[in-house]
């Protein structure tokens, strides 16, 4: 269930992103890739996780890189970290141990990434959003 609603709310964001123009903002999608980007922060923090703190930071980090870099470049990048986000999001427990992240929380984001991942790629393949300013 964790994983349907991630891939709704995604599909929502996207839709009402679209339905309202704010996607036409090359930032759009990078802002979200940034705040999708932190939550493994704010969980260490609320689980008062301090070991984690740090790993997280630099993961957390080397996406938000990516998301300022494919604003620049080619939002083709963000597709990449939104769809590589997921895929952490499936390994985290083994990556680094945050005992704050709630056990819903990895199905959900892998959820959400992948769909905002796939629903980027589709606004660029159809020429919606250019890939590059």
């Amino acid at each position: 269930m964790p994983v349907a609603i991630g891939v709704g709310l995604a599909v929502l964001v996207g839709v009402f992103g679209t339905a309202t123009g704010l996607d036409r903002d090359r930032a759009f999608y990078p802002v979200i890739t940034i705040i999708v980007a932190t939550y493994y922060i704010l969980f260490a923090v609320v689980g008062e996780a301090s070991r984690a703190l740090w790993p997280e930071t630099m993961i957390a980090g080397a996406f938000i890189v990516a998301a300022v870099v494919g604003f620049r470049r080619s939002l083709w990048i963000v597709v990449a970290a939104l769809a590589a986000h997921g895929i952490l999001d499936l390994i985290h427990g083994s990556v680094v141990a945050n005992p704050g992240v709630p056990d819903s929380w990895p199905g959900f984001c892998m959820g959400y990434d992948a769909a905002a991942a796939l629903y980027l790629a589709g606004l660029l393949r159809s020429g919606r959003i250019r890939a590059v300013s």
